[in-house]
């Protein structure tokens, strides 16, 4: 079996290698047998991909642990659903799922453009085929998820680690690669607008909804990465620019960038080049981070082990760059601008502005990122860290000045805002957001019994913000209670489904500033570590933490340690139990994990960890932590989601007809056929 997943590897290969000459001739020579076939072996990529990843599911639920990555990775004491999601749970796993979630977005790509974008669609499809033959490349030759062991196969695996049993470690890779991925279908419609030359909004206006999917995945990958370290690394946080943590956020940046930017194209023809820059940018900024995670150029909790593939991937990343950026300055002339920048006090202006600030939070969080490795390298050894404090000091006020801009941007006219526009737009949001910095400076002192700057000023944001949006809702449903006669709630839900990505635009926007304010409750935080004996009591700010008893259980896959306290108010009543817990697994060996338990509510998480313990005199070190406004956080994210479904819904259309022809099944058949014999030769090879 594993070497007819390798076989499968290897027929990809050839057919990707097929599809990009099909691709190109195709379009040299005009033949529609040769674009056909293309573009179905593009689907053919997608199904021998298919058929890669199911054969290595398969290996891991049978336990054939002759399989290098399946030993590594598994044992007979794991549950069925984390042997099935070990699929990328390592570096050999994870590098095959990515190629083959980029397969699928490909064929759904090249499926749905069957009958439009014809002419860049050739060179779109060669550009999906170099990527393609770059991870194979690195499959087949460098992270062989089928290798075998020649001799001695061990008879069970080390087990995967404990850290990635966890829900949010399951949907948080795949989420994360969905939004990695996605952008690079923007890229290679990009690439294949540049190589052709057809330089319009068409390719952009194809690939909008693209964009947002993969922005709204890797938004929520985010999300969830920061849910699983909440939850199972015990350190009370959930963002310390972790290494790994930046490698996703950084595409996120020059991707939000890029999604404002295009809007400046669509509506005034200009910032041609700078979208193009922009998505280029994102792609490749998709592979660093891959890279980093993979390479073992930086270190972090989340990346995989140290390996050679680096080398491939620095070599792929300077071809994308030089290609892609020469690829611009060759249609630098198509690419001139073709109207002027009127005002500074103007929409344009402010997405240009955005462009930069977003544009320079990318470099600064790449740059500190990969700085300590560069530090290594040049100085034989020696080591420097940059830790969180120094990215605070930078990326707090860049947020900040990204978060008003949420707010100014959709305020301000296109081309040029007057005197009485600013006015009429600005001021009723600029005196709600004067008072509520007084009245969060009170607020936070009375309820925290402190204030602290950063906070007052990111909530008085937010309710600058907040109160834009509301004034652009309320504007726009009195609008059409006034010229269709409707009630508020009909002219309200109307006014959404009229314009869908203006506002579904503004929920977006809003769950960011329900983020920011969950961020601003870090500045709240409280933090307490007592030794506990049992019926004894630790307190931490109006909570009382009373020791019951500790549990020690074994479920043959762990050993289990288990506080089973009792959660009181300052006055002694009663408000709950909680049971945090240390597991110690058996496989891999000595790898103990932290399982918190919370007490959630809206305003704030009582946050429990169990240190050490002493069973002798049962006794316990308990960690506490109190954390305001946390789950704003994961209330923005839901907030984004549904910002995300009203800018994507699509219209209602007609039912289109399914077309057959017989040119299709010809090729079809030619690809089938070109499969079928080179599995056939594979298979022959083994």
């Amino acid at each position: 079996m594993p070497d007819f997943g390798y076989a499968t590897l290897l027929l990809t290969f050839l057919v990707a290698i097929y599809t990009s000459a099909a691709a190109i001739v195709g379009h040299k020579t005009r033949s529609e047998r040769l674009l056909e076939s293309a573009r179905f072996g593009v689907y053919g990529t997608f199904g021998l991909l298919s058929v890669a990843c199911l054969t290595l599911v398969y290996l891991f639920v049978v336990g054939d642990y002759s399989v290098k990555y399946v030993q590594h990775y598994s044992d007979r004491s794991m549950p069925l659903f984390y042997k099935v999601t070990a699929l990328w749970g390592g570096q050999d796993g994870s590098l095959l799922f990515w190629v083959w979630v980029m397969s699928v977005w490909s064929a759904i790509a090249v499926y749905q453009n069957r009958d439009r974008n014809k002419e860049l669609m050739p060179y779109t499809i060669v550009t999906m085929m170099w990527v393609t033959l770059f991870f194979m490349t690195l499959l087949i030759f460098a992270a062989n998820p089928f290798e075998v062991y020649l001799a001695g196969a061990p008879t069970d695996g080390r087990g995967l680690n404990p850290l990635l049993q966890n829900p949010y470690m399951v949907t948080h890779p795949p989420t994360l690669y969905l939004g990695y991925i996605g952008w690079t279908i923007p890229f290679c419609f990009a690439m294949g607008a540049l190589a052709h030359g057809k330089l319009d909004y068409g390719w952009i206006a194809s690939m909008r909804r693209w964009c947002l999917v993969a922005w709204v995945c890797l938004s929520v990958g985010l999300t969830l990465g920061g849910l699983w370290a909440y939850e199972e690394l015990g350190w009370g946080g959930y963002w310390a620019w972790d290494p790994v943590e930046n490698a996703a956020f950084m595409p996120w940046l020059t991707g939000t960038a890029f999604i404002h930017s295009v809007q400046v194209q669509e509506r005034r023809k200009i910032f041609k080049a700078w979208n193009l820059s922009l998505i280029i940018i994102t792609f490749v900024l998709t592979l660093l981070g891959t890279m980093m995670t993979r390479s073992g150029i930086v270190e972090s909790v989340h990346a995989f082990a140290q390996s050679d593939i680096g080398d491939y991937f620095l070599a792929f990343l300077v071809v994308t760059l030089v290609v892609g950026f020469g690829l611009i300055l060759l249609r630098s002339k198509q690419l001139a601008p073709e109207s002027a920048l009127e005002s500074i006090v103007s929409r344009e202006f402010a997405f240009l502005v955005n462009n930069w600030i977003l544009l320079a939070a990318a470099f600064f969080v790449t740059f500190a990122t990969v700085f300590p490795s560069i530090y290594k390298f040049v100085n034989k050894g020696q080591e420097i860290n940059v830790g969180p404090a120094f990215f605070n000091l930078w990326m707090i006020p860049i947020g900040l000045v990204l978060l008003f801009l949420t707010g100014v941007g959709p305020l301000l006219s296109w081309k040029k805002s007057t005197a009485a526009t600013l006015r009429q737009q600005f001021l009723l949001p600029a005196i709600v957001g004067l008072l509520g910095a007084g009245f969060a400076h009170v607020a936070t002192g009375w309820v925290y019994g402190s204030s602290h700057w950063v906070a007052t000023l990111t909530i008085a944001i937010c309710i600058f913000v907040t109160t834009s949006i509301t004034q652009e809702f309320a504007r726009g449903t009195r609008y059409r209670m006034k010229n269709s006669g409707e009630g508020a709630l009909d002219a309200f839900i109307t006014l959404m489904t009229r314009a869908k990505r203006r506002y579904g635009g503004y929920v977006v926007h809003f769950a960011l500033v329900l983020m920011f304010f969950g961020f601003a409750g870090n500045a709240f935080k409280l933090e307490a570590e007592e030794t506990v004996p049992e019926g004894k009591s630790a307190k931490i700010g109006r909570y009382e933490v009373r020791l019951d008893r500790l549990v020690f259980e074994d479920d043959g896959q762990k050993n289990m340690v288990t506080a089973h306290v009792t959660v009181l108010d300052k006055a002694g009543k009663e408000l709950g139990t909680m049971a945090p817990a240390k597991w110690a697994y058996r496989k891999p060996e000595d790898q103990v994990t932290t399982e918190v338990d919370k007490r959630m509510t809206l305003a704030e998480d009582l946050y429990l960890v169990l240190g050490t313990y002493d069973a002798e005199r049962k006794a316990a070190v308990l960690q506490l932590k109190v954390n305001p406004l946390v789950n704003f956080v994961w209330l923005g994210c839901g907030f984004l989601m549904f910002g995300f479904g009203v800018a994507v819904w699509p219209e209602r259309r007609a039912v289109r007809a399914p077309i057959y022809s017989k040119r299709t099944a010809q090729a079809a058949a030619g690809v089938a056929s070109f499969a079928l014999a080179m599995l056939s030769a594979g298979l022959a090879l083994f």
